[in-house]
């Protein structure tokens, strides 16, 4: 049966009863922008970044994204201490667009400016996998010193074609490299991966997590549902019939399977995600995150099931004793 859960309803290793057990209370995750650009934006790689990315990035909900970081920050936890009024620490996401896409003096002055401020405990940088040289690498090690960190690194896709197809501009063994440079450091890493990405059907969803797990020594991962977004290139793959957009229903069960396969050490961060009401072209269901989420729950109750049910690193460290 399930180990980690105060809450009867959560059959998975969620984030905030992760948090809870690190630092015994609530704690804010706070989202800034850092200023930073992406490598298949700027040209590095390529242009015109991922098609599914709008033109703001993965920062359309930052409250004050043109502010210092230290004005980003209180803006945003003034706004949610209106929910919370008695939370004191907090963990500061690095969210939008790429944020170790810079030389290593450019990262640490922007980072500093933020990890001593009041209540600040940690620190999660959203980052890709090409975007991690030996000297970035070095210096969050340093911060895995200093406090709590974690690096979030998108992947999306394990498959190449939609790699391609989405304009991604890295292949997965960039991503297994980047996760095994970190871990010599003892990193936490969590993996981003995307359900309803053009051509990927549910079992490509199921194969992306089996893989992920298999190849990288990940501590978490978030879960998203593809949200297909006003002012992005892949208006026109749904336009021309190469996306069809999930079902709710088919949604539910495929996050229900990959939450059997994961490790129920492994932190599940997300399990879908916020777009803006104004933006979103659908589904328009994922509107009601709450819902979403409550129907993951009642279906993993229904099936009488539980993060790591089917466990594959077990499943197939078995298989390979069985073998030899």
């Amino acid at each position: 049966m399930f180990l980690y859960s105060e809450d009867p309803t959560k059959r998975y290793h969620s984030w905030n009863y992760a948090l809870r057990q690190e630092f015994g209370g609530k704690i804010f995750k706070v989202p800034v922008d850092g200023g930073f650009d992406c490598p298949n934006r700027d040209g590095t790689v390529a242009h015109g970044g991922c098609t599914f990315c709008s033109v703001s990035g993965s920062g359309d909900m930052i409250v004050a994204p043109n502010e210092a970081l230290p004005v980003q920050f209180q803006k945003e936890i003034d706004m949610m201490h209106q929910k919370w009024p008695a939370v004191d620490q907090y963990i500061v996401y690095f969210q939008n667009f790429t944020n170790t896409h810079a030389p290593v003096e450019i990262i640490r002055e922007r980072f500093e400016q933020v990890v001593n401020l009041p209540g600040v405990v940690g620190l999660s940088v959203g980052t890709r996998p090409d975007c991690l040289p030996s000297e970035v690498v070095d210096y969050l090690a340093e911060l895995n010193q200093r406090l709590y960190l974690w690096v979030e690194l998108g992947l999306q896709t394990t498959y190449e074609q939609t790699s391609e197809q989405i304009n991604r501009a890295h292949d997965y063994p960039t991503y297994v490299d980047a996760v095994a440079r970190l871990r010599q450091h003892n990193i936490n890493v969590c993996t981003h991966l995307i359900n309803g990405l053009p051509g990927e059907s549910l079992d490509m969803m199921r194969e992306n997590v089996r893989r992920t797990l298999l190849d990288s020594d990940i501590q978490g991962i978030k879960l998203h549902l593809l949200h297909l977004m006003r002012n992005t290139k892949m208006l026109r793959d749904y336009a021309e019939g190469r996306l069809q957009l999930m079902s709710k229903q088919d949604y539910v069960s495929v996050v229900c399977d990959q939450l059997e396969m994961i490790p129920q050490e492994i932190i599940i961060h997300r399990l879908t995600g916020d777009a803006p009401w104004d933006a979103l072209v659908g589904p328009m269901w994922s509107l009601k995150k709450w819902e979403v989420l409550n129907a993951i729950d009642q279906e993993l109750l229904h099936r009488d099931s539980y993060q790591g049910k089917f466990n594959i690193r077990e499943k197939t460290h078995a298989a390979n004793r069985f073998t030899i």
